[in-house]
């Protein structure tokens, strides 16, 4: 069933060199955005915004570091590798499930949703885009994708609910930024989260 799914979205490519090279682009550059965007709500934001982008970037490293465990776990081989199928962009022949594209994707996702609808709602959105690339290009299985979008939820679920015990981490790290770069006094850092 796994690759039957595989077959029907991966046989969609090579037929349309815009909506390949679209593809092409989310697989390969999506978490450039979504590192663009931590950045941009961290230096345009205020405290609480650069704490909820500190939330989402611990979230997708954590995320990232169950997917090495579970790949070490349980190894499945790339589709290309176990199947003849032609790939849009080279890659290695490494473990396939979860994907770790996805699964930044959607930790990323869901921590800034969690915190901010307005911003992830259009993460989420990204997010899903580039799971369905990952599958489109051939290097992933949707189940692959499927498994990172459950890794993603669990992490950014236990982190949420583990927050007011965490908080003091990310705290640290904004009033010592704020101490050399010396935005705000520490009565308007304390009033500001």
């Amino acid at each position: 069933m796994n690759y039957q799914l595989y077959q029907s979205i991966h046989n969609l490519s090579g037929h349309s060199t815009i909506l390949d090279d679209l593809m092409i682009f989310f697989t390969n550059y999506a978490l450039v955005i979504y590192a663009l965007c931590l950045l941009g709500i961290w230096f345009l934001g205020g405290n609480k915004s650069k704490r909820m982008g500190l939330y989402a970037l611990g979230t997708g490293i954590i995320a990232l570091a169950m997917n090495f465990v579970i790949s070490k776990i349980y190894y499945e081989d790339r589709p290309f590798v176990t199947h003849h199928v032609h790939i849009l962009i080279e890659h290695a022949p490494d473990a396939s499930f979860p994907s770790d594209h996805a699964t930044g994707a959607f930790a990323i996702a869901f921590a800034l949703w969690a915190r901010n609808r307005k911003i992830g709602v259009p993460m989420i959105i990204l997010a899903i885009i580039t799971g369905f690339s990952r599958v489109w290009v051939g290097v992933h299985y949707p189940f692959d994708v499927v498994g990172s979008i459950v890794v993603a939820a669990i992490v950014a679920f236990i982190i949420c609910k583990l927050e007011r015990f965490l908080n003091p981490i990310p705290d640290a790290i904004i009033k010592f930024y704020n101490s050399i770069f010396g935005r705000k006094s520490k009565n308007n850092y304390k009033k500001s989260l």
